[in-house]
């Protein structure tokens, strides 16, 4: 487990803790871990915070009938486009290119948490969050994350709870 170069507001991203702040949750603030590599993927922020993998929330953008939705999903797993197109009822699912996530979020990929956007998205949450009492995501960039019951998380993140998670074949 690697050690927290510093924790707090100053970790997060500004419009993240903006964001934490302006939906009650100024009390996370203190909880954000900062580290001094970047861990861009779920595995790699499993190993800075010394969790397991599914208690990672992936925050992903994809492009639905060219229109951006958020999943978030547990670090272990891969969203099944065939399923969020049928949750959704599009056409086409596709993963968003960089600039579209920077876009939507105001975020970079790697550092997209699962609230505290630039745009409304619609949102999707799979169900294997709610295995863990406690899930981490980013906090606006690859080097912070927050801690967060999953229940909490998907309620503000205005998520709606599904299941999209890939399966074997």
């Amino acid at each position: 487990m690697s050690t927290p170069e510093s924790t707090g507001s100053a970790s997060a991203h500004p419009r993240f803790a903006a964001a934490l702040t302006e939906l009650g949750l100024a009390d996370v603030l203190p909880l954000v871990r900062r580290f001094p590599d970047a861990a861009r993927t779920a595995q790699e922020a499993a190993a800075a915070i010394g969790c397991e993998l599914s208690e990672i929330c992936k925050s992903l953008i994809f492009a639905a009938d060219s229109v951006p939705v958020l999943v978030l999903m547990d670090g272990s797993s891969r969203v099944d486009l065939e399923l969020v197109r049928r949750e959704l009822g599009a056409d086409k699912v596709t993963r968003a290119k960089a600039d579209v996530v920077r876009e939507t979020t105001g975020y970079a990929i790697g550092g997209v948490p699962p609230f505290g956007h630039v745009t409304r998205t619609r949102v999707l949450a799979d169900r294997s969050l709610l295995d863990h009492d406690i899930v981490w995501a980013a906090a606006g960039n690859p080097h912070a994350v927050f801690p967060m019951d999953p229940k909490s998380l998907i309620t503000h993140a205005g998520a709606t709870l599904v299941d999209v998670r890939e399966t074997d074949r």
